[in-house]
């Protein structure tokens, strides 16, 4: 990884469906080396794959919450069974395990209020190992670079 990588990576993290020729002209490499400095970012898995952005407004999702979750055991049955929960809990769209107060801090988007509050009592509050919940309703998203 040098500089150049840095700028490759960085302008297509700002656009992944520039064509290599454009990629190039910013970076200031030639069409072809550009081409094989990605392909090798991509094959030593640097560029893990390219994806949409889509907006969650225009796809029915006026919701989001960032809810931490705390267990009540810490044997890794009761994680394993919690992150198969969230695996199939579409509103969940990520889960990962922290350090801290607690075990698992969410990122949950629903429709509205409504369907949140039917996930977290009909999901969330129906799981035995889950111990203590808290809520943190999104009001606003200043700067979000999440692709």
């Amino acid at each position: 990884m040098d500089k150049i990588d840095d700028h490759i990576l960085h302008e297509l993290s700002h656009d992944g469906r520039i064509s290599n020729l454009d990629l190039a002209e910013r970076v200031g490499l030639s069409p072809s080396a550009c081409l094989r400095r990605v392909a090798a970012l991509e094959r030593t898995g640097v560029i893990a794959g390219y994806r949409a952005v889509l907006n969650r407004t225009a796809l029915g999702v006026g919701f989001t919450a960032y809810v931490t979750v705390g267990l009540n055991t810490h044997t890794k049955a009761s994680q394993e069974a919690f992150e198969r929960a969230m695996s199939r809990a579409p509103e969940v769209v990520e889960c990962h395990n922290i350090t801290g107060a607690v075990e698992y801090l969410l990122r949950v988007e629903a429709a509205d209020l409504t369907a949140y509050k039917s996930f977290h009592t009909d999901v969330l509050g129906t799981l035995p190992q889950v111990h203590a919940i808290t809520s943190y309703v999104v009001m606003g998203s200043p700067k979000d670079e999440r692709a």
